[in-house]
């Protein structure tokens, strides 16, 4: 088995463990309203970046509502358009979740030799997932993202911020 077969593995039950950590938020739900929270406000751009098809959107959305853990709002000037926003529960609801997250991680990372390398290594890799999402979406190939792209949204800003 080579190297990046491991990684892989590694990545898939890294986010199965994840999830675990946190029984509220499934990924998915997690996955949304995470990026409601760093500034995507339309379902539309919610699908590009999370790379889910509109009808997974709408259902997850539609879930996340019906928990009071987000809310849709009228876009001025636009009838048909609606702004996604996270409502208070939801702003302590996802930060419980990656409070118990990055817990699970850190319990993991504690038993690697160099834990701040690990985490450098995947802030980096988050990065380069970025770039290539966002060149296939410049070029319109989505290779597997239905067209997801972060190019610098608020959350890059923020990862960018705290080193």
């Amino acid at each position: 088995m080579t190297d990046d077969v491991d990684a892989v593995r590694a990545l898939a039950r890294l986010s199965r463990m994840l999830e675990r950590a946190c029984p509220q938020l499934s990924l998915p739900h997690y996955r949304v309203l995470s990026a409601v929270a760093s500034g995507d406000e339309r379902a539309s751009r919610l699908a590009e970046r999370l790379a889910l098809g509109k009808p997974t959107i709408s259902a997850s959305v539609d879930a996340l509502c019906r928990r009071g853990l987000l809310a849709r709002d009228e876009v001025a000037g636009d009838q048909r358009a609606t702004a996604l926003r996270v409502t208070d529960a939801g702003e302590r609801v996802l930060a419980e979740a990656e409070q118990a997250m990055a817990a699970r991680l850190a319990e993991v990372l504690g038993r690697t030799p160099r834990p701040r390398d690990t985490v450098a290594a995947l802030v980096r890799l988050g990065e380069g997932l970025d770039g290539w999402i966002a060149e296939r979406h410049h070029r319109g190939t989505d290779g597997g993202t239905e067209g997801h792209h972060r190019g610098t949204d608020a959350g890059t800003e923020r990862r960018a911020a705290r080193r």
